[in-house]
C-alpha cells in the first residue's frame, strides 16, 4: 500500500566456482530478469568508480542498469544525459537479492566487494505473502521455503562484509492491516529466525524494516518491532523505496530508536530530495511520483550520531509498479532515471 519494491528475477542455471563472474553479472543486470530498455551498451564506456571509503565504505555496481544506461548514452553521443546518470551509476545502491538462486547471487556481490575492499549492501525481500498481492505480491510459498532461502543467503556472504536491509515493509504491514491475521506468527518466526541466521556470520551488519515517516506514529509499530527480533539487529531502516525527507526520516526514527533500546538507524535517502508527492490519489502517491529527486548521496558520515548512514537502498530509476506509465515493478526506467537525476541538480 504504501511503497512497492521490485523482485529480482535471476537465472535458474547452477555455476561454478570458474563462472562466478558471469553468474555476478546476470544478477546484477536487472531487478526484474529484463534488460536495459535502451540497449546495455558498452560497460567499459561507462567508466564507473567507487566511491572515497573514509566517507562511503559500500561497493558500487560497475556492471548496475545505471552504468549500462551511462554506457548506452555515451554510445550514442548524448553525453547530457550520460553525465546525469552517471550521478546514479557512480554512488553504491542496494542489491536485491532473488528467490531463485539466493546463495549464488550474495556470493557473487560480496566476493566483487571484498575484492574492491568495499561492503556489499545486501537487501532481502522474499517474505511469504509479500506486498498484499501488490504490484510487488510473491515472496516466498511458505515459512520452510524462507528460511530455506535466508540459509542460502547466509552461506553466500559467508564472512565477508555484508549490510543486509531485511524485508522492508513486512512488520509494518503487520501493523497497517494489509498483512492478514493467519500469517502474523508466522512472519514474527520467520523474521527473528532471519536476523538470529544472518548476525551468526563474521561481519554482516542487519537493519530490520521499520517503514516510513509517513504512515503511521512510532507507538504502532515499536512493539511489533521487538516481537520481530529487532533488539538482536544492529537496527532497523526507515523510508525504504519511499520519499519523505531525511530531516522527518531522521524525527521518525529518533523517537522509533528511543522505544526500542536506542538502537541506530539507517535512512534510505535515493529519492527523497523533493519530499513525498502530495498530489493524485493518496493510495498511489509512493507509486512512481512524478518531479522528485535524488537524495542525499550514501554515506556514513551523518546528521546525527543515531543515524549509521545514508544509503540508496532503492535503485534509483527502476519503477515501483505498473502505474503513471510506469513498467513493472523493479524494471529499469531509462526516463524517469533521467528526471529523477535532472530534477536533482547535484
Amino acid at each position: 500500500m504504501y511503497v512497492s519494491r521490485g523482485a529480482r528475477r535471476a537465472t535458474r542455471a547452477r555455476v561454478s566456482a570458474a563462472v562466478l563472474g558471469a553468474a555476478l553479472l546476470l544478477a546484477a543486470c536487472s531487478s526484474s530478469g529484463d534488460g536495459n530498455e535502451e540497449g546495455e551498451g558498452d560497460k567499459a564506456g561507462a567508466g564507473i568508480t567507487q566511491q572515497p571509503k573514509e566517507a562511503d565504505p559500500f561497493w558500487v555496481n560497475p556492471d548496475g542498469n545505471a552504468a549500462k544506461q551511462v554506457a548506452s548514452y555515451v554510445k550514442s553521443g548524448k553525453d547530457d544525459e550520460a553525465e546525469q546518470i552517471r550521478k546514479i551509476a557512480q554512488q553504491p545502491t542496494g542489491e536485491w537479492i532473488g528467490p531463485e538462486n539466493p546463495e549464488q547471487e550474495a556470493r557473487g556481490f560480496t566476493e566483487a566487494a571484498d575484492k574492491a575492499g568495499r561492503t556489499a549492501l545486501l537487501v532481502l525481500y522474499n517474505i511469504p505473502h509479500r506486498d498484499c498481492g501488490q504490484y510487488s505480491q510473491g515472496g516466498a510459498a511458505d515459512g520452510n521455503a524462507y528460511r530455506s532461502w535466508i540459509d542460502g543467503v547466509a552461506a553466500g556472504i559467508g564472512d565477508r562484509s555484508a549490510t543486509v536491509i531485511l524485508e522492508p515493509d513486512a512488520v509494518l504491514h503487520l501493523v497497517d492491516g494489509c498483512t492478514k491475521d493467519e500469517f502474523h506468527e508466522e512472519r514474527y518466526d520467520l523474521l527473528t529466525g532471519a536476523i538470529q541466521k544472518l548476525k551468526s556470520l563474521k561481519n554482516t551488519k542487519v537493519y530490520l524494516d521499520a517503514g516510513n515517516a509517513g504512515w503511521g506514529h512510532p507507538d504502532q509499530i515499536f512493539e511489533p518491532l521487538k516481537w520481530a527480533g529487532v533488539a538482536k539487529a544492529d537496527g532497523f531502516s526507515v523510508n525504504v523505496s519511499n520519499f519523505y525527507s531525511t530531516k522527518d526520516s531522521i524525527t521518525y526514527g529518533k523517537q522509533l530508536s528511543a522505544k526500542v533500546g536506542n538502537k541506530h538507524f539507517v535512512i534510505d535517502t535515493s529519492r527523497n530530495g523533493n519530499g513525498p508527492y502530495k498530489d493524485g490519489d493518496e493510495n498511489e502517491r509512493w507509486c512512481n511520483p512524478p518531479g522528485r529527486a535524488l537524495g542525499e548521496t550514501p554515506t556514513i558520515k551523518t546528521a546525527d550520531p543515531l543515524v549509521d548512514a545514508y544509503l540508496w537502498v532503492k535503485r534509483p530509476g527502476e519503477s515501483d509498479g505498473e502505474c503513471k506509465g510506469g513498467p513493472k515493478a523493479g524494471q529499469w526506467w531509462p526516463q524517469y532515471a533521467l528526471k529523477l537525476a535532472q530534477v536533482s541538480g547535484t
